[in-house]
């Protein structure tokens, strides 16, 4: 019913009207004549045609941006799903990982550089996914850029 909201204001509106011009036996649209007549001497009728014009053309490009608005709201609505759904798969990879760690801490022998590599891909991981969810403007080229810059 929200989405027909102005359609329903104006089918209350016309029927009140009509029944109101019914009633009170009114001719709107001979007074609605009447009064273009009697604004002819200010020539104000020759505009009436080219501001209707310029409303309707309004009216569409006024409806087409309030979709542009819409679409772009949801696209952020998804992205930001989908940013927080990936933040929580990476962080528990990211816990997962410490296992692996603590496991190869306790193993004797195990190179110290592959540890210490580790620690460097995951803190950079960690580092572009607060990049990600940091972003202010949200369009590819900021993405993009995010997740290329290294810590």
């Amino acid at each position: 019913m929200n989405k027909y909201k102005l359609t329903c204001i104006g089918l209350v509106l016309s029927i009140f009207i009509y029944v109101t011009s019914i009633v009170l036996e009114l001719e709107l649209f001979e007074k609605a004549i009447a009064l273009l007549a009697s604004i002819e001497q200010f020539e104000f009728d020759e505009m009436i045609i080219p501001i209707l014009i310029f409303f309707v053309f309004l009216l569409i490009d006024t409806r087409q941006n309030a979709k542009k608005v819409k679409m772009e709201n949801a696209k952020l609505n998804i992205y930001k799903a989908m940013l927080s759904s990936s933040h929580h798969i990476l962080n528990n990879f990211i816990y997962q990982m410490d296992i692996f760690k603590i496991t190869a801490e306790d193993t004797p022998g195990f190179d110290v550089k592959v540890l210490a590599f580790y620690e460097e891909i995951i803190s950079n991981a960690a580092y572009q996914i607060n990049s990600l969810s940091n972003l202010t403007t949200i369009d590819e080229f900021s993405i993009r850029t995010s997740v290329m810059t290294e810590s």
